[in-house]
C-alpha cells in the first residue's frame, strides 16, 4: 500500500482523519468515555476502571494526545488527563457538518 498524499487534503480534512484513526480503537473509546463521565481528570484510575494493563493504557493515551484529543498534566508521579476543549468542539462541529451533509435521494441503487 502506498502512502497517503496527505497534501492534496485540506487541514480540516487531515486533522479529522487523525483524530478519528486515534479513535479506532474500543480501548480508547472507553478511555475517552470514562474521562467525559467523570467531568474532571484522570489520574491514573483507569486500569482499574478498564482492566489493562498499565503499559497497554499509557500506548492508547500517548496516541490520544498526540492527536490532540486529550490533554495531561504532570502532577508529581503521576500523569493527570482531561479532555481537550478546543480539540473535542472542533471534532464535533466537523463530524456534525459531515454527517449533516447527507439527505437520502431515495433514487439510490
Amino acid at each position: 500500500m502506498g502512502t497517503t498524499k496527505t497534501e492534496i487534503f485540506t487541514e480540516e480534512q487531515n486533522k479529522l482523519a487523525l483524530m478519528l484513526k486515534a479513535m479506532a480503537h474500543p480501548a480508547r473509546i472507553a478511555i475517552l468515555q470514562h474521562i467525559i463521565s467523570a467531568n474532571a481528570c484522570i489520574c491514573g484510575d483507569l486500569v482499574e476502571e478498564l482492566g489493562l494493563a498499565q503499559a497497554t493504557i499509557s500506548q492508547h493515551l500517548k496516541e490520544l494526545k498526540n492527536a490532540g484529543l486529550i490533554q495531561g498534566t504532570i502532577e508529581g508521579v503521576s500523569v493527570c488527563y482531561c479532555i481537550e476543549p478546543a480539540a473535542w468542539a472542533m471534532l464535533n462541529k466537523e463530524l456534525g457538518n459531515f454527517f449533516g451533509a447527507y439527505t437520502n435521494p431515495k433514487t439510490c441503487c
